[in-house]
């Protein structure tokens, strides 16, 4: 029998009604048995009110914890409960642009232990001028073709719209000492890299279709921020974002604290500027290496 698929999909206050509808038409292009579980941190009782029903649906596994747990260990508890040789990590976030999507990563798999889809933006902005920030960031620093991430192949990693063979996933578990957003995937990155585990980016991207006002994607970025302090200081790891390798080389130079200073003062303004509706990215890489630097200190 072909190799059996475990779609992985931790559900937090979304409901994923589209996303699931879409795997199952095209659960027949993996070639082999496929299951769906979803499993819900802790989401209002409105969306766990319109998932339940997704359980009735064949295939599909539902279930829920009693309070929010955090993006790695909630990943961890679904890979614990697959029963299949691979495992495909979305974010419940995500929409598949076409047909194609697991016949793409069927016809890969062989190819490698680790495979990331990438993740892709709608063309045109969004008409609500408070998520503009959000889809700026997207089209420009996260939606990158496979080629550009494969040339740094293990530092482009993310987790969401990840295809990983199961043994591989639990040989290295994902750290869930990081409760909040972001960084749970550099220590995953940095240990595949260490063990040599092959990885691939290919072009079969999700659609981020989550987009957060302006204002929660900040307190988001900056909690990631946070994380990535968290990892240097306790593993050593994540040397590699161009973030801290400037933090770093500033407190080198003995400049660190005229930074943090100087930053300090301009924080609010640069938080004012990327709320406007004309935000500049450059703004957001000032305000988060002013994160970085507060949290060195």
């Amino acid at each position: 029998m072909a190799a059996g698929l475990s779609v992985l999909i931790p559900v937090y206050n979304r409901a994923v009604t589209e996303l699931i509808d879409s795997l199952l038409d095209q659960r027949t292009d993996w070639l082999g048995p496929l299951e769906i579980i979803l499993l819900d941190d802790g989401s209002a009782e409105e969306f766990r009110l319109q998932n339940r029903l997704l359980a009735a649906l064949p295939g599909v596994v539902y279930r829920e914890l009693p309070q929010n747990v955090g993006r790695a260990k909630v990943r961890n508890q679904l890979a614990a409960a697959s029963q299949h040789e691979w495992l495909l990590l979305l974010d419940n976030d995500s929409l598949l642009p076409d047909q194609q999507f697991l016949a793409r990563y069927a016809e890969a798999r062989h190819q490698a232990a680790v495979l990331i889809g990438g993740t892709c933006y709608e063309a045109t902005p969004p008409a609500d001028a408070a998520l503009y920030l959000r889809w700026l960031y997207g089209r420009e620093r996260e939606a990158r073709p496979a080629a550009v991430r494969q040339a740094a192949l293990y530092g482009q990693l993310t987790i969401n719209n990840a295809l990983i063979r199961a043994d591989v996933f639990r040989q290295f578990p994902l750290d869930e000492r990081l409760t909040g957003y972001g960084h749970e995937d550099t220590k995953f990155g940095v240990e595949l890299a260490a063990a040599k585990v092959p990885v691939l980016h290919l072009d079969n991207p999700v659609l981020h279709d989550g987009l957060e006002p302006a204002a929660v994607f900040l307190a988001k970025s900056e909690q990631a921020v946070s994380n990535l302090a968290q990892v240097y200081r306790e593993d050593g790891l994540g040397a590699d974002s161009r973030l801290l390798q400037t933090a770093l080389q500033l407190r080198r130079r003995g400049l660190g604290a005229l930074a943090l200073t100087t930053l300090y003062v301009v924080a609010s303004r640069l938080r004012r500027q990327l709320l406007s509706a004309q935000p500049r990215l450059r703004n957001l890489d000032l305000l988060k290496l002013y994160w970085l630097l507060r949290e060195l200190d």
